[in-house]
This record gives structure tokens, sequence and C-alpha cells, in this order.
């Protein structure tokens, strides 16, 4: 280990790594770990947040270093597979390499270069290849498919949308944000046989009770950083009193073992999690990452290792905007408790 490696060990470090496929128009994923006495906490929020929402993820990341995470109440976490919005061959390939998960999130509604949404056929083509290989792999009507739409369709696309992917499914498990606002989300509620599950609706909503008493979703997913931590999204989910399912934010393994955690520490757990997304990197910053084995995750604290590191370090570049932007968000904490 370098001498600068082992002295940023002791308090940050500045991670970069490719992802295998394009990811929320995503081609790299990069981050800062913090180190502290219960031991290693994630800041990652996208660089296109500002300083004021990404403020909770700082706070999320020192819960993690600082204090550690609640008690669980069971050992393993069951977990989907994430299936961007790839071709049909692509998504079966993520599909039988998935580590035995019977539930799989598809990605739908993706933008392309002209600005238009994806054609409905190459969703249908998607989800029927993913419904082919859960059939294959565990037998008929045994996996559970979920879209994920980003909020990308309006309201009359999403009828027209839903039912054609809910018979490619065979029946769809729920239908993940698929418009932008609350009043958008219990309208197709209303309109379609499917659930509906809120995630941006929730994570990044001053009032995110809004979407219960509007009963514009049937589940809701929770992210532990952009909600500022375990005990914020265990408190979160007390008040909703809807399902849970708890989702990364492409974090590596140090940050998603906190949203195992959440998942871990939830009273009850209906549906498998989204947290099987550390195969989505090219690099994690342990040489034990978190990978699903028969489709659930073991609950464990993740610590870096130095080797994994040294292949994951930001250029010096990177790593000043990150330091730099780790001392905004302090800042940002510091004023919202004086």
């Amino acid at each position: 280990m370098s001498a600068s490696l082992s002295a940023t060990l002791q308090r940050r470090f500045v991670w970069s790594t490719p992802l295998r496929t394009r990811f929320r128009d995503l081609t790299s994923r990069d981050g800062l770990l913090l180190r502290g006495d219960a031991g290693w906490g994630e800041l990652s929020p996208f660089w296109e947040y500002d300083d004021a929402e990404s403020a909770t993820w700082l706070r999320a990341a020192r819960e993690a270093a600082d204090l550690g995470f609640p008690a669980p109440v069971r050992d393993r976490v069951p977990v989907n597979v994430t299936v961007p919005a790839v071709d049909a061959e692509r998504a079966r390939e993520i599909v039988l390499a998935s580590g035995g998960c019977t539930t799989a999130k598809v990605k739908v509604g993706q933008r392309l270069a002209d600005g238009s949404v994806e054609p409905v056929e190459a969703e249908v083509e998607r989800v029927q290849a993913v419904r082919e290989v859960l059939d294959t792999l565990h037998g008929p009507s045994v996996g559970r498919i979920r879209v994920d739409v980003n909020g990308t369709w309006d309201v009359d696309e999403a009828r027209r949308r839903i039912p054609r992917l809910d018979a490619a499914a065979g029946g769809l498990e729920y239908v993940e944000q698929p418009c932008r606002t609350v009043d958008e989300l219990a309208a197709v509620r209303r309109s379609v046989d499917v659930p509906v599950a809120a995630d941006e609706s929730v994570r990044r909503a001053e009032d995110p009770l809004r979407v219960v008493r509007a009963e514009a979703a049937d589940v809701v997913v929770l992210k532990v950083q952009p909600l500022g931590g375990v005990r914020a999204c265990l408190d979160l989910a007390e008040q909703v009193g809807l399902p849970v399912v708890v989702s990364s934010a492409l974090e590596s393994s140090v940050g998603l073992a906190a949203g195992v955690a959440l998942a871990a520490a939830l009273p009850e757990l209906p549906h498998a999690c989204g947290l099987a997304t550390s195969q989505l990197l090219t690099r994690d910053v342990t040489d034990d990452p978190l990978r699903p084995v028969d489709g659930a995750l073991p609950v464990r604290r993740v610590a870096p290792d130095a080797g994994a590191l040294a292949a994951v370090a930001a250029p010096p570049d990177l790593e000043q905007r990150w330091l730099e932007r780790h001392d905004r968000l302090a800042a940002v904490l510091d004023r919202a408790r004086a």
C-alpha cells in the first residue's frame, strides 16, 4: 500500500469505476468513503444533485461511519436482479448470472438520444426475455417481474404501456414510478390493475407522506442515502404504513451494506429488495463485494480492501472535486444544526 493511500484510509477515500452497462445515462460511478468509529460509510450523491439535496447523503454516511446500524431481525435479505435498458439477449445474460434471484426489476421508459421514449415493442421484448429465463431457472409462475420507469411517462402513456408490459411479464409485481408527480401516480393507480410503487415521489419530495394521503401508491421504495440514514428510513417506513422495498442508489458495497442493514431491521419485508447492484460495477471497493447467493444478500458490514481501493482510486481532479463537495455538504449540515 502506498503512503498516500495508507494516509487516506484513515479518514476519506474517493473511488471511481466504469459500469458494465449504461445505467441512468451513466457509464461510470464514483463516490467518497468515510471512516469512523463504527466502520465505513459512503457518500455518493449523483453529480446533478445540488448541495441542499446531497446533504442528507452525508448524514447517512456519517450514521454508518460513526453510529453503526440498528439490530437486525433477519440475517439474509432477498434481492432482485436489475436489468437495465438493454436488448433481449443481454437481458437474458444478466438474469442467468444473477446469483439465483427469483425477482427481476426491468428498466423501461428509457430516453433515447433524440429525447423520445424507447418504443414499447423493445420494452415488451426485454420483459418477455426476462420471463423466459425466470421460468427456465425457477419454473413457471415462480419468478416475479417489476418494471421501473423513473417517471418518464405521462398518464396516458402509462395507461397504454402498463397493460402490454403486464401481459409480457405474465403479471407484473408492480410498476415503479410510472410518472413524475404524485397526482399523476394517483391517476395511474386508479386506471390500471397493476400495483404502483413510489420512488422519486418519496426520496426527492419535500413531503414524502403526500404519496400516502393522495392514495398514489401501493408500495414505497426507500433508499438510505437520499433519505438520511437507516434510522430515518425506519421512522419514515413506520409513518408511511405501506409495504417497503429497499433499493440502492448504485453504490459500492460499502453503501449497499447500509441498504441491507435497513432491510434487515424492518419488521416486515414482503418484497425482494433492489440491492443486488454491485454487479453493475466493473470493480468494487472490496475484494468481497455484496453479491447474491440463492437470491439473497447476507447481512454484514463491509470494509474496503487496500488492493481493491488501489484499483478504483479516483484521478486527482475527481478526488479534489469530491473532497471539496464533502466539505460543502458538511457546512450545510452544520448550518442546519445551528
